[in-house]
C-alpha cells in the first residue's frame, strides 16, 4: 500500500559509499576527470578495510566513500547510479569533452526536466551527471539527445520533443509538490 502522507522529517541526499576492488583506478577516476578531492581515509576498523572519503563541496566532508575489498568488478552491484546535478549547461558539456578527451564512453539521455549523461566509472558503478531544464514532465522519461548541440538548440530540441508529453509545464508553472524551481 502506498502512503501520500509525509512525515514532518526532511531527508536530504547526503552521500553515497560505493565498494571498490581497485583504489588508484577509481581515484584517478573521479579525482582527476570528475574533480573531486579526498577529504579523509583511513581503517573503518582497527585491521578493517580502508574506506577512502571524497567531495567537490568545502562543507561537506564526504559526498561519496569508498570502502576497499570489491571482490568481482563485472558482476552487478545492487546500486544503480548516483547522480549528480551542475548548474550549467557549459559545465555539462565540460564532462562531455572530459569524456571525450579520454575515450571514455557515456550515453546522453534526456528526461524533459534534465539532460543527462549516463556512464560507469572503472568498476562499472554507474554514475549520472545532468542539469535541469526549465520544463517538468511525468516520469519516466528518457530519450537520447545531440550532445554536439549548443544550449539554445538543445533547450529547443528539449521542448520540441516533450511538450506533447503529459505533464509537461514550464517547472514555475507547476503546482506539483516535487518540482525542482530553483
Amino acid at each position: 500500500m502506498i502512503h501520500n502522507e509525509f512525515s514532518i522529517m526532511k531527508l536530504d541526499w547526503s552521500h553515497t559509499v560505493i565498494n571498490i576492488k581497485d583504489r588508484e583506478k577509481i581515484l584517478d577516476f573521479y579525482t582527476n576527470t570528475l574533480g573531486f578531492k579526498i577529504s579523509d581515509n583511513g581503517p573503518i576498523v582497527e585491521n578493517g578495510p580502508e574506506i577512502i572519503f571524497i567531495s567537490q563541496n568545502p562543507n561537506e566532508h564526504h559526498q561519496l566513500a569508498f570502502v576497499l575489498g570489491r571482490e568481482e568488478v563485472g558482476n552487478q552491484t545492487s546500486l544503480n547510479h548516483i547522480s549528480f546535478r551542475v548548474e550549467t549547461f557549459d559545465e555539462l558539456k565540460e564532462v562531455k569533452e572530459k569524456f571525450d578527451s579520454i575515450n571514455h564512453d557515456y550515453m546522453p539521455l534526456c528526461h524533459g526536466n534534465a539532460l543527462s549523461f549516463y556512464f560507469s566509472d572503472p568498476e562499472k558503478n554507474g554514475i549520472e551527471i545532468f542539469i535541469d531544464t526549465p520544463w517538468d514532465v511525468d516520469q519516466p522519461q528518457g530519450i537520447p539527445w545531440d550532445p554536439e548541440l549548443d544550449e539554445k538548440s538543445a533547450l529547443e530540441w528539449v521542448e520540441e520533443t516533450f511538450k506533447n508529453e503529459p505533464g509537461f509545464i514550464k517547472k514555475e508553472e507547476s503546482s506539483k509538490e516535487f518540482v525542482n524551481r530553483k
